[in-house]
């Protein structure tokens, strides 16, 4: 029978934590989901994780050779290996996860934020390969990044480089979670498309069937059901959301050069009603130099798999440099 490598790739979220077998050419032999139960120790999850990789391994249909262990956690630190202040996680102020998984196997195991697996998953198994320079950005709840230079992910001192989400967009803006005011994430990202809904509909008179809605039951999806439909506030919102986004990205270009940016998460689904615009901004704002030289696409990551293939990715990476080191 022949032999296939592998690493498992694990995304740990507040809800639902999911893994998977995945080979170099970032096919997913098997996977699985359990219920993360984040209000349990972590050390709880770390062993119902290996008996579920245990037991799914056995499914496998090929001989295989385990090479390591990616995982994508929320506000996860690469250089200390540990979960910080994890929101939805109740953790506490610091939980060494490579560790935990190290005490399991004797192999290399490295985490990283979701976003910056995001970003190493599109470089080895998606839109990025072959390039050198990218940014992707994850929009859903928040927004997250990862930038990739010289064909790395940007780590930065401290292990935490590449946090777009809670770049200032206006110094009075909007209340942000992180204590700060007028971040880009309250402003581009689920939550914030329907905030500007809302001041729109404040600020304006014509129809809209969003007026029907109250704050509270508003989401992206029905804000993208309106615009498709015409429904001109919910258009200007996906328009203003897409200025903002263009803006930041192109201060983003001036910084790093991308090759592309790629775009991925929930709020991504909305296609071409936030793309277009996002794109039109991010060239008008550009400083000359860098302008038709930067393309901005969509995630090329299979839908559903991106955050298992990012946590896979990030595995490989460090199985390479672990063999590559001398003894």
């Amino acid at each position: 029978m022949q032999t296939v490598d592998y690493v498992i790739g694990i995304d740990i979220g507040g809800t639902n934590t999911s893994f998977g077998f995945v080979d170099r050419n970032g096919t997913i032999l098997c996977e699985a989901t359990l219920p993360t139960q984040a209000d349990q120790p972590a050390q709880i999850l770390v062993s119902r994780l290996c008996d579920a990789i245990r037991d799914s391994g056995t499914t496998l249909t090929q001989q295989a050779t385990l090479s390591g262990v990616g995982i994508g956690a929320p506000n996860a630190n690469y250089y200390r290996g540990t979960v910080e202040n994890a929101p939805n996680l109740d953790w506490g102020a610091s939980v060494n996860l490579v560790d935990l998984f190290r005490k399991r196997f004797n192999l290399p195991v490295a985490i990283t934020n979701d976003a910056n697996a995001a970003a190493i998953g599109e470089l080895l198994f998606g839109g990025a390969r072959g390039m050198k320079h990218a940014i992707v950005v994850t929009l859903g709840t928040g927004l997250g990044s990862g930038i990739i230079v010289n064909g790395e992910l940007l780590y930065g001192a401290d292990g935490f480089a590449g946090e777009l989400g809670h770049t200032v967009v206006d110094p009075a803006g909007r209340h942000c979670a992180c204590g700060k005011r007028g971040c880009l994430e309250t402003y581009v990202s689920a939550p914030g498309l329907c905030r500007t809904v809302c001041e729109l509909l404040a600020q304006r008179r014509e129809p809209s069937p969003l007026r029907e809605t109250c704050f509270n039951h508003l989401t992206s999806k029905l804000i993208y059901e309106a615009a498709c439909a015409g429904d001109g506030i919910a258009l200007e919102a996906f328009d203003s959301t897409g200025r903002i986004l263009g803006m930041k990205l192109a201060d983003a270009v001036a910084h790093t050069s991308p090759e592309a940016i790629f775009i991925s998460g929930g709020l991504a689904a909305a296609g071409d009603l936030l793309i277009a615009p996002t794109r039109r901004y991010l060239e008008e704002f550009l400083f000359s130099t860098y302008k038709g030289k930067v393309t901005l696409l969509m995630s090329q990551l299979p839908e559903g798999s991106g955050a298992i293939l990012g946590a896979a990715a990030l595995a490989w990476c460090e199985a390479d440099k672990f063999s590559s080191t001398p003894a």
